[in-house]
């Protein structure tokens, strides 16, 4: 569990320093309006920015489930902070209170995970938030009065301090503390264990999963029904990368780069936030016990993105900021200023859900601006979902190999397949990986006919509903990311990762 760590002022740091937390100053530079703005965002963003984060696909449990579970526990005990989920149901850290030192680990213990705050250096600097206006002539809406803010505090303090998310009441809190994230829950504890007897077996072992908070059957069975309607299109996508590279190996290194050290995440990451003008806005953490490449979660109160450290590739790295920050964190700080940012909002309007849309325009956004987009790692989930769905573990393994060579990469999608699972050696899946390239495939199918921004500064929402809630739309204070900016130039490329994957308009057409 992560703890919060005293923040201190530092420009340059050795490595072996890497695990403390430190604030990135960056020129004086006037903090961006919207770090004050999101003082006043509402707690229902924590379920937004936590909805759809790449690989941060959270579905909550039903309450009455962890209320059975809770007889087994000491009422007295409080809930533990969930890295991966980011809800937080302790004491909230409140504007003004310094951050709590962490405990110094204890001797042969894992290292820490590596965490910044990628901030701005003078919050004197802070003034009122305004309207940040929406790019495009197509909008053509009436926008509403901008809603007025609250008095912000403004320490003395150099520092600036995060924008904290608060709840807007305890009953949503207590709400929320009977609720459990799914991806926590079938994250299996024994990974490791388990990857020693399965590679001593020559891969014919198939996994015996053990879970801290085991998911009733239930509930993983609404998450086991793989689909095969774009199985032809996936594998095809990932023949094409064969045919190009030879190997998925190769093709990661040529089309990636090499992997990143964590100085150069740094720099890339607070490079890509002054683009976006969110410095100061989200905690940044490096690690590798991380399933995905990265998730933007909320921990603390605070929006934080999660990067895996063994994935990060210097040609990607940008890609994947676009995905979390420039999709998941913009669309959640949009949608809070929507009228559907509630739950109830969305009953009340009769949104969609927010998938496969979410998570199909955070994928093409990751490979968008790429010289090679090839939509492989959406593919080859795709297909490793429906494999798993009518394999066991290691039959899943062997499938996989087709594809990828490196047993550890096999490995690694062969878990996220089947997590969720006690007994690796019956059929079965976790089938949230296909949603990437069900929404990546829909989305192209329809990008004539979509308006991206105000997709993008609706919030939350499908595609399907963009044209039916306009006109409610609050447009006040919504942010577009810069590479959505100049729309030939995003179309141009969205034509371009047709191509590159070799998929027409009428084969799209015909298949959705």
């Amino acid at each position: 569990m992560l703890e919060s760590i005293k923040v201190t002022e530092r420009l340059h740091w050795p490595e072996e320093e890497m695990s403390k937390k430190y604030i990135l100053n960056y020129g004086g530079k006037a903090v961006s309006p919207s770090q004050v703005y999101l003082e006043k965002v509402s707690s229902t963003v924590l379920k937004d920015l936590l909805s759809a984060g790449s690989n941060s696909y959270n579905v909550l449990l039903q309450a009455e489930e962890e209320e059975k579970k809770s007889h087994k526990q000491s009422p007295y005990k409080r809930p533990k902070t969930s890295v991966k989920c980011g809800v937080t149901f302790g004491k909230r850290n409140r504007p003004g209170m310094a951050p709590r030192k962490a405990r110094a680990p204890e001797s042969g213990s894992k290292p820490a995970q590596t965490n910044r705050v990628l901030s701005s250096s003078h919050s004197s600097l802070l003034k009122p938030a305004r309207s940040i206006s929406v790019v495009g002539n197509t909008m053509s809406l009436n926008p509403r009065a901008a809603p007025q803010l609250r008095k912000t505090c403004i320490p003395n303090s150099p520092r600036t301090k995060l924008p904290s998310l608060h709840k807007a009441t305890i009953s949503r809190e207590v709400e929320n503390a009977k609720k459990l994230c799914i991806l926590t829950a079938i994250k299996p504890s024994n990974v490791e264990r388990e990857k020693v007897k399965f590679f001593k077996s020559d891969f014919n072992y198939n996994p015996q999963f053990e879970y801290s908070n085991p998911v009733s059957p239930l509930v993983l069975a609404r998450h086991n029904s793989a689909s095969d309607r774009f199985l032809t299109q996936a594998v095809h996508i990932m023949e094409l990368a064969l045919q190009r590279y030879g190997s998925y190996e190769k093709f990661e290194q040529i089309t990636g780069g090499n992997l990143l050290t964590k100085s150069r995440i740094w720099h890339g990451v607070k490079k890509y936030m002054e683009k976006e003008g969110c410095m100061g806005e989200i905690v940044v953490q490096v690690t590798d016990d991380l399933l995905s490449r990265a998730s933007m979660t909320v921990v603390n109160s605070r929006p934080t993105l999660t990067i895996n450290i063994s994935s990060a590739r210097e040609h990607w790295l940008e890609g994947m900021l676009r995905h979390e920050i420039g999709t998941h964190y913009f669309r959640g700080i949009n949608n809070c200023h929507q009228p559907w940012s509630s739950s109830l909002g969305r009953k009340k309007h009769n949104l969609k859900p927010l998938n496969p849309t979410e998570e199909g325009l955070a994928s093409i956004h990751s490979v968008l601006f790429r010289k090679d987009p090839t939509l492989w790692r959406a593919a080859l989930l795709y297909y490793t979902v429906y494999q798993a769905s009518h394999m066991s573990f290691s039959q899943l393994f062997h499938s996989l190999g087709r594809f990828v060579q490196d047993p550890n990469t096999r490995w690694d999608y062969c878990v996220r397949a089947k997590r969720g699972q006690t007994d690796t050696a019956q059929p079965g899946c976790f089938s949230k990986d296909q949603v990437y390239l069900d929404g990546i495939l829909k989305i192209l199918r329809y990008r004539d006919k979509i308006n991206f921004p105000l997709l993008m500064a609706l919030g939350k929402v499908s595609f399907e509903d963009v044209d039916r809630l306009k006109t409610m739309a609050q447009m006040e204070n919504v942010r577009i990311p810069h590479f959505m900016q100049d729309q030939a130039r995003y179309a141009e490329q969205l034509t371009k990762i047709m191509a590159v994957n070799q998929l027409t308009d009428e084969e799209l057409k015909t298949i959705i």
